[in-house]
């Protein structure tokens, strides 16, 4: 694997930030664990990734000091790493966090976000739509992650954007977790249509709690799933 380092500003545009090889490594554990590809509580086979991504101890190490920051990983003093386990306490420490965080990011996006973007919208929520009809959830997944991250984009808020980033990894996870029922599913579906009406009105405050109570009520969804999986 290549370390790559990415150059600077053009004509006044943002410069590109430089991507160190821990970080791509991060990037890539990541999105492992979400995927499911490294399971909860799963232990993290340094020797197999090293050799998987052809790099050496150190970048991966440093790899999983930011996913632990993130609280996607534990590290366990001189046995390497383990993948967190969600608890029913982590869902209600972080939840309504969350849910207060995408209130605000409601409330401002439905003052600021443009047309075009209204319409980029809808185009994914459609599509999400789609996937959710033929039951196909990782595609419904992305989408949906999708839809409330240019939601978020929309506040034009960059205290809130690093805030929820911070937060994001561990809601990602449970998030899929709980488009484990099929009831839940499908009422997760109808409220997305209700956030989309919404939008569309610019209705700050109906937006806001919409998104707020969208996150809550995934909240006892995720936890039944939690405890689901503890006893099987």
């Amino acid at each position: 694997m290549q370390n790559q380092h990415n150059v600077v500003s053009l004509d006044g545009e943002d410069p590109i930030r430089r991507t160190t090889l821990h970080q791509q490594i991060a990037g890539y554990l990541r999105q492992m664990i979400f995927d499911g590809e490294l399971e909860d509580g799963m232990r993290i086979p340094e020797k197999v990734l090293c050799t998987r991504f052809e790099i050496s101890r150190t970048p991966l190490r440093e790899a999983l000091k930011v996913l632990a920051n993130e609280g996607l990983i534990t590290l366990l003093p001189n046995r390497g790493a383990r993948v967190s386990k969600l608890t029913p306490e982590d869902i209600d420490e972080v939840f309504p966090v969350m849910g207060a965080m995408e209130a605000i990011a409601g409330e401002m996006a439905a003052t600021a976000i443009t047309l075009d973007e209204i319409a980029e919208i809808r185009a994914l929520h459609y599509q999400m739509a789609l996937h959710h009809t033929r039951g196909q959830r990782p595609q419904y997944f992305a989408l949906n992650q999708k839809i409330h991250e240019l939601i978020l984009k929309a506040a034009r808020n960059p205290t809130l954007s690093q805030l929820y980033k911070t937060l994001s990894g561990r809601i990602r996870r449970a998030r899929y977790i709980a488009n484990i029922s099929q009831d839940r599913w499908d009422q997760a579906m109808a409220e997305h249509d209700d956030i989309l009406q919404a939008l569309a009105d610019r209705d700050g405050d109906g937006l806001g709690r919409l998104l707020k109570n969208h996150l809550l009520n995934k909240r006892q969804a995720v936890k039944a799933a939690i405890r689901e999986n503890e006893t099987t």
